[in-house]
């Protein structure tokens, strides 16, 4: 019997070597896990079993000459799940954001992932994450364009031309071979012209800038939103066409109502939506708010939250992909779909690239013991 515990540890470099910025692999697990969540062969943390993560909370004034304190995209965060079927594996991702990261010229978040055997609990794998779920971040609207979109779909908007904005459209554009264009906005034109050339050089879609939101919008078969800051993009969903996808991966805020009787909404997950939902009646001062500001399913929660939607009518995409729900039933139908990260698809991308990584002995085994020591 093998009482040693041993993991492998994984830099970027080494992450890179061992496939992460394979989109096509990264498609695959992210759908995995959608259709295994929809079988009920998974885990998240929470009564729930599907809450989002555990957060730190930092208060608006410190209480501790060196606590943080509540700011954009300010927080520590344990994710946390079980993935079954062929996975089989438990493992966590754990993240800090701070938009202020930006002045020090670090990314606004750091994440690292653990991976452990579910029976034994030894660790198996400590990773760098940050490649890893920008991937995952990305495949996530690929894989609902897959399903979701509308047949033939060539036009893609993108709010946000961030790192997520660009890992969306390679998602996106690695999903479906129908896309022949891409039109980007951003508060900052330097990260729109620095999109551009990703998209044509990187991926071979011609990219036009846009220079407000509207033209991102209206006329898109395809429309995605991942924009972080203290102000939210305000969609008008009027401006949709019809038969649209519009994809919210990162926070947004709706200025009309009408959307709620027509558009059809996805999620990911809708359970773990809800979940958001239950902790908006906590007795905290401001969590309500709190949770909308960064969340990417905010309007359509909200709406559930106040009774002006049903949470019934909303579908998970797994349903889909297993065949429990139907996808699009009409061409003309405008479709939401919202997302909000899961460790599920970390831990399935995550438990691939370290099956390459055994396999062709990339990074470095890290030993915690030969033998424990009070079983010496």
């Amino acid at each position: 019997m093998d009482v040693s515990v041993r993991l492998r540890f994984l830099s970027e470099p080494d992450m890179v070597k061992a496939g992460v910025m394979d989109m096509e692999g990264c498609l695959e697990a992210v759908s995995d896990s959608f259709a295994l969540i929809a079988k009920g062969d998974y885990l998240m943390g929470g009564p729930s079993e599907n809450d989002h993560g555990h957060l730190i909370w930092f208060p608006p004034a410190p209480r501790g000459p060196r606590m943080p304190v509540a700011g954009p995209d300010r927080r520590f965060m344990a994710m946390i799940a079980y993935l079954g079927g062929d996975y089989h594996i438990c493992g966590e991702k754990w993240y800090g954001s701070n938009i202020a990261n930006r002045e020090l010229g670090l990314p606004r978040s750091i994440h690292s992932i653990i991976l452990n055997d579910p029976d034994n609990v030894k660790p198996l794998a400590f990773m760098s994450g940050n490649l890893l779920s920008q991937m995952r971040t990305g495949a996530v609207p690929g894989v609902a364009t897959k399903y979701l979109a509308r047949s033939g779909a060539e036009t893609l908007g993108i709010i946000g031309a961030g790192m997520v904005g660009k890992t969306a459209l390679l998602g996106i554009a690695t999903a479906i071979k129908t896309l022949k264009r891409v039109y980007v906005y951003d508060v900052f034109e330097s990260a729109s012209e620095k999109f551009v050339q990703y998209a044509e050089k990187e991926i071979g879609i011609e990219a036009v800038i846009v220079h407000n939101m509207e033209d991102a919008v209206k006329d898109m078969d395809i429309v995605h939103i991942a924009a972080s800051g203290e102000k939210l993009p305000a969609i008008d969903t009027n401006q949709l066409k019809k038969g649209a996808l519009l994809c919210l991966t990162g926070a947004a805020e709706f200025v009309n109502d009408d959307w709620i009787g027509d558009c059809s909404i996805y999620a990911d997950n809708w359970k773990l939506h809800q979940a958001f939902i239950h902790e908006m009646d906590y007795p905290r001062e401001g969590i309500r708010e709190e949770i909308l500001s960064w969340a990417p399913s905010a309007p359509v929660i909200d709406a559930v939250y106040q009774g002006k939607l049903s949470g019934d009518t909303i579908k998970s995409v797994g349903d889909v992909i297993i065949g429990n729900a139907p996808a699009r039933e009409n061409p003309d139908d405008t479709i939401i779909f919202i997302t909000s990260g899961m460790a599920v698809e970390d831990v399935a991308w995550g438990k691939k690239i370290l099956d390459r990584a055994n396999k062709e002995n990339i990074g470095q085994i890290l030993s915690f013991w030969d033998k424990q020591y009070w079983l010496k």
